[in-house]
């Protein structure tokens, strides 16, 4: 399967399995943006809508962007309000699904599914005002580097979504190349246990 058929097969099941990175992430990226003010924000990797009802308390408008379509339908069906634009659409191609500048772009558990990162960064450079905040909450690459990758289970066993290995410098350098600075930088801990392997990196990155 390719990472849109893997979503698309996942989609029935993805809010109701154990899944310790999607919750961990959705902790980290209230924790990270609660004191962010935001105006307009492009919501890269919506899926099935654990982020974007929380950032509609916060936006006055959001464009929410997936690859699959039937996370894509779980998500329309979870955030009705017309504060939120849903788009199903590839981010490796022209970014056509963004409606004018943001004050915030976030990528959510999606970056590990791209092998190239620069020209995304590129793109949401592009988009983003300046002064504007980047958000990006990854598997960590430490939990990378130990074998874990988004996988789920089904009749027909075990299905791993391809993924690409990508260093915190990776991330770091593709963004200052655009003009983005780090602005913080956190790891997130199962059961906040820091003697283990991080599971969730995010960086919050500022145009400059």
């Amino acid at each position: 399967m390719n990472v849109q058929q893997a979503y698309n097969a996942w989609a029935s099941q993805y809010d109701t399995n154990q899944n310790k990175t999607r919750d961990l992430e959705a902790k980290s990226l209230r924790k990270t943006l609660h004191a962010i003010d935001v105006d307009r924000c492009l919501e890269i990797g919506c899926g099935t809508g654990k982020n974007t009802r929380w950032l509609t308390e916060k936006a006055k408008h959001i464009t929410a962007v997936y690859l699959s379509e039937e996370m894509l339908a779980k998500a329309k069906a979870k955030v009705q309000t017309d504060r939120v634009t849903f788009r199903q659409a590839d981010i490796t191609t022209e970014w056509v699904f963004a409606e004018g500048v943001y004050n915030l772009v976030v990528f959510s558990l999606v970056l590990e599914h791209i092998e190239h990162l620069e020209p995304i960064f590129e793109k949401a450079a592009r988009v983003l005002q300046s002064g504007g905040y980047l958000y990006i909450g990854e598997l960590h690459p430490f939990k990378q580097y130990s074998g874990s990758k988004a996988r789920f289970d089904t009749e027909a066993g075990t299905h791993i979504v391809p993924c690409f290995n990508h260093h915190v410098s990776d991330f770091i350098q593709a963004a200052r190349t655009h003009g983005l600075t780090v602005s913080s930088f956190d790891e997130y801990f199962d059961d906040d246990d820091r003697n283990s392997i991080p599971r969730i990196l995010t960086i919050l990155f500022r145009k400059n």
